[in-house]
């Protein structure tokens, strides 16, 4: 974790009204502690290296959800529908990155049905969010590179709106044009279930990109509005990277040579975003990008899948996107586990972990990742194109 930025004033999500009056208040996780410090064995020097490649070069978190949850995990689908989930302005804070691409956890926003995804649900969850940022002066809505850049040179955090799926625009493709107004600059095709665009991983049968999934993609293109396939089916994911004329992003993802489940992409899906000129970002959800060396989910786990993607398209076309948030993760996998069928193929035997050690919140995540590079003797330039470059290589393609 770094030091906290001197950008930040301490606000707190939605500061500008009275919690309990103006809208339900919940005891919120810790964004700083919950959880022990990880040990990564760096010396002091190792340290010094990492503290000094975080300042010098921009960050980016492929996917995150940046939001603090209840501190008691039966509370979660309550706060979830009032669609107002809480910025982690401290715990942003204390990341050391430059921007984060935000996923505003629409699938949960259930305020006005239990199954997600709907298109007044995400309005809440989007709308409230955006208006909190509107009121403070240190996380910034990024909707551009140079809003990034200028992020960098502030001291502040950008923010990168993105959403997981386009189940929500159900057959409305204009509905693309609005989010796009509304500031969105990055949306999934599907998650995990199939919808008007094109397959879910979770599906037994992936008949691959629809026609109104094609002309989708085509809206995308034109507005600027990056695709991300990672809950996206196999055959779904190759017709969405070849459709596509600017590089795709599989942000939050493994492989599945490491760990065989259908949450992981296989080399022929990697390779092919690749060879468009996409990137990969490596998950670390709990109990996902595991691996037969580290079968206890760790960072060591995950460095496993990147370790992996580079030896197998190059050290340009990974990224990671830790998918974590502020709060019990693996909490909300149990409140949701009826919900969406992640995983059509059970995963092999492992340990259960109460958290991912070394990747648990956005607050430690880079500086975790960047510490291990440093300790695995990856040089400065490599190590600017995975926390950041690489991703910024891509935006300045398809913005």
């Amino acid at each position: 974790m770094q030091p906290e930025s001197a950008s930040y004033r301490g606000y707190q999500a939605y500061g500008y009204l009275e919690p309990g009056v103006d809208y339900a208040d919940f005891k919120l996780a810790d964004q700083l502690s919950r959880v022990p410090a990880y040990d990564g064995g760096l010396s002091a020097g190792q340290r010094e290296r990492a503290g000094r490649i975080l300042a010098e070069h921009i960050a980016i978190s492929l996917h995150e959800h940046a939001v603090v949850l209840p501190a008691d995990t039966g509370e979660i689908r309550a706060y979830n529908r009032t669609g107002r989930q809480r910025t982690a302005y401290a715990g942003l804070a204390r990341s050391g990155l430059t921007a984060v691409f935000d996923n505003f956890m629409a699938g949960a926003s259930c305020v006005t049905s239990e199954h997600g995804w709907k298109w007044d649900d995400m309005i809440y969850a989007l709308g409230f969010r955006l208006a909190d940022l509107a009121k403070q002066d240190f996380v910034v809505h990024a909707t551009t590179v140079a809003g990034i850049r200028a992020a960098k040179r502030e001291g502040r955090v950008a923010l990168v709106a993105g959403l997981e799926s386009s189940t929500m625009i159900e057959n409305e493709l204009d509905r693309l044009d609005i989010l796009y107004g509304f500031g969105v600059r990055q949306i999934g095709i599907a998650y995990s279930q199939a919808n008007q665009l094109g397959s879910g991983l979770a599906e037994r049968s992936d008949a691959g990109l629809t026609h109104f999934g094609r002309r989708a993609v085509e809206r995308m293109n034109r507005l600027g509005m990056a695709i991300d396939v990672s809950h996206s089916g196999d055959r779904t994911c190759l017709e969405v990277i070849e459709h596509s004329r600017v590089p795709v992003f599989i942000t939050h993802a493994g492989a599945r040579a490491v760990w065989p489940t259908n949450r992981m992409k296989p080399d022929e899906v990697i390779r092919a975003c690749a060879e468009r000129g996409g990137v990969i970002g490596l998950e670390a959800a709990p109990h996902t990008t595991l691996s037969e060396a580290h079968r206890e989910h760790s960072l060591e786990s995950v460095m496993d899948h990147f370790t992996y993607c580079v030896d197998l398209v190059g050290i340009d076309h990974v990224t990671f996107g830790p998918d974590t948030m502020f709060g019990d993760h693996v909490g909300v996998h149990k409140t949701y586990a009826g919900n969406y069928g992640h995983d059509r193929d059970p995963a092999p035997e492992h340990p259960r972990v109460p958290y991912v050690d070394g990747l648990e919140n956005p607050a430690e995540n880079f500086t975790n990742i960047v510490g291990w590079l440093v300790k695995h003797d990856y040089s400065d330039d490599e190590i600017a194109k995975v926390i950041g470059g690489n991703t910024l290589r891509v935006l300045e393609n398809v913005w």
